[in-house]
């Protein structure tokens, strides 16, 4: 058995992990999302379906501004960070729920976690950093937990996904 773990951040939200699945909503502030076509990169619309996803029943808000589609090529930490900040800034403090980030980037996610995020998704299992372990020790240095995912780019998968 796996014991719980109980976040409560400075904000108030909480956060437990362990008691049952979390749903986490995926709100894409990108131009070129493979999964959504960019339908939320104005703040109005991104409020509008995060408060959507809440409504329905996601337990953590994950807004992403770097498209990761298949042949996507990355754009600068600043790039991204100036694209991200502004739909923070409206996001959090609106959502009832924790906010994580979707980024691979150790400055973009300092930023975002000094800006209110809460946790941070990372969807390169904290290899990606140009600098080897920057995003653990964002992470570390920020008290910020973290969701790791596994990317095998350019792996061939038998049967598609």
């Amino acid at each position: 058995m796996t014991a719980n773990r109980h976040y409560r951040f400075s904000d108030g939200k909480e956060l437990t992990i362990g008691e049952r699945t979390l749903v986490m909503g995926i709100l894409n502030v990108t131009p070129d999302s493979f999964s959504d076509g960019g339908k939320w990169n104005t703040r109005d619309d991104a409020l509008r379906h995060m408060e959507e996803m809440v409504r329905d029943g996601a337990d953590i808000i994950d807004v992403g501004a770097e498209s990761s589609r298949p042949g996507f090529v990355p754009m600068s930490a600043a790039e991204e960070t100036d694209r991200l900040l502004p739909f923070l800034e409206a996001v959090l403090p609106a959502c009832p729920v924790p906010v994580s980030v979707d980024t691979f980037k150790a400055e973009t996610a300092r930023a975002a976690l000094r800006a209110g995020a809460h946790l941070l998704n990372d969807i390169w299992g904290l290899q990606y950093a140009e600098e080897p372990g920057a995003m653990a020790r964002v992470a570390a240095e920020m008290n910020a937990p973290v969701v790791v995912m596994h990317n095998q780019n350019g792996t061939p998968y038998k049967g598609g996904i």
